[in-house]
């Protein structure tokens, strides 16, 4: 699909990235477009699935959540069942904000809210008591460097 976005796409998305809350009649205004067709292309990324979803960027902090951590986790076999069962649980860990899987030694790599360290350590005892995990290394985050949205946005199709 990035081949059939033009310079107007590639504008609304920068500018929905930026601030998802954004009105589509001021949206429009920045893209340089009326409000009904920039809403139908809008409409058009999301029916494409190149938008996703909205949402809130909310202060952990703010809401009690003190520890940010990360955690490799290896299974001890990565067969299909195995990689999935372990995906099925993460799914409903509320702690677990988000769980990628990975290539090499880490099969998951998860970041984890904990409103204090010892609710970190129990995710933590949880984790290792699962069937099937072979290993948990942990890290706690001291300071977030960066927070960027996931898809950098010059204007331009990234390359093949």
């Amino acid at each position: 699909m990035p081949a059939r976005l033009d310079a107007i796409d590639w504008a609304i998305l920068r500018e929905l990235q930026a601030d998802g809350s954004i009105t589509n009649v001021e949206l429009a205004r920045r893209v340089g477009l009326s409000a009904p067709p920039c809403l139908r292309r809008v409409r058009a990324l999301e029916e494409a699935g190149i938008i996703r979803g909205y949402r809130a960027l909310l202060e952990p902090k703010a809401l009690g959540y003190e520890v940010v951590c990360f955690a490799m986790v290896q299974l001890a076999a990565q067969g299909q069942a195995e990689l999935a069962a372990f995906a099925a649980e993460m799914r409903d860990w509320p702690m677990v904000r988000e769980c990628w899987t990975l290539s090499g030694e880490t099969d998951f790599l998860l970041k984890c809210v904990a409103p204090n360290l010892g609710a970190f350590q129990q995710l933590v005892g949880h984790l290792t008591g699962l069937p099937n995990v072979r290993t948990v290394r942990t890290a706690l985050a001291l300071d977030q460097i960066k927070d960027e949205p996931i898809a950098p946005l010059d204007g331009t199709a990234p390359e093949a």
